[in-house]
């Protein structure tokens, strides 16, 4: 596999997804090292192998993605969930009561943030919403086959969040890659809606600040990911806003990733 320009880790995974074995079996390619594929597999992995080189995720090619201990379908219709997104999820499971709560997972996509906040604090109200039905199936379709009951609705932002309701967390991985931005053609294979947000990557930022006050409970919090560069821009937008206890936590690599505050 290595001879065919993949990481090790990728071949792997293709390989294992090929032979139809759990793609995290590694030790069963070692224990098979000397075993040979049929024709039928060598076509079906050189398939495989010309996606991934091309750019596709891996996670496309295989159709799932672990995320928080969960196991969830992907495809191309929602953006494949990163570990650093999981600094989303333990944050936010730090601010929640033990006792009954109502989270919002605005822009849900594969539905990661709000399956794996719901899978840990099943006591909870969640409410799932993204402006692509496509998205909000894959959330959904992804509650259903993890047990979780959640609520879906498609609602570009706020926009369909019925005005009366309101939430103890809203929490989102808004769009936030400026347009234009050089790192979009490494994302080439990944729903371009779900990345850019406006000449400074904000817009979807603003927005949701703006709005989230009217949709919180008195001591609510809102929890957003932004880019490696606009912590500050957040804290900033979110205290014109009236938010308190404004602070920003750190991702796996040392880069403020995802900000916050109570209202």
């Amino acid at each position: 596999m290595l001879d065919k320009g993949l990481e090790r880790i990728d071949g792997q995974i293709l390989l294992l997804h090929t032979l139809q074995k759990p793609i995290n079996d590694r030790a069963w390619l070692a224990s098979h090292d000397a075993d040979e594929l049929t024709i039928a597999q060598q076509q079906t992995l050189d398939g495989f192998v010309q996606r991934r080189k091309a750019g596709e995720p891996v996670a496309y090619i295989v159709g799932n993605k672990e995320f928080f201990g969960l196991n969830l379908a992907v495809n191309a219709d929602v953006l494949v969930p990163r570990p650093d997104t999981e600094i989303l999820v333990e944050w936010a499971l730090d601010v929640l009561p033990q006792s009954p709560s109502s989270v919002l997972d605005l822009g849900t996509g594969s539905g990661a943030i709000g399956l794996a906040i719901k899978a840990n604090r099943t006591n909870i109200k969640m409410t799932l919403v993204d402006a692509s039905q496509a998205a909000l199936t894959v959330a959904c379709g992804n509650a259903t086959t993890l047990g979780l009951v959640v609520h879906g609705l498609q609602s570009n932002w706020f926009e369909n969040v019925p005005s009366d309701e309101r939430f103890d967390l809203i929490v989102s991985n808004p769009p936030y890659i400026a347009d234009g931005d050089a790192h979009l053609a490494a994302l080439a294979h990944e729903p371009l809606i779900a990345l850019t947000s406006g000449s400074d990557g904000l817009t979807a930022i603003r927005r949701i600040v703006q709005d989230a006050p009217r949709f919180l409970n008195s001591g609510g919090w809102l929890l957003l990911e932004h880019g490696y560069d606009q912590a500050p821009a957040v804290r900033a937008l979110l205290l014109a806003q009236g938010f308190e206890q404004v602070s920003s936590r750190l991702d796996l690599n040392g880069i403020e990733r995802c900000t916050g505050g109570c209202l």
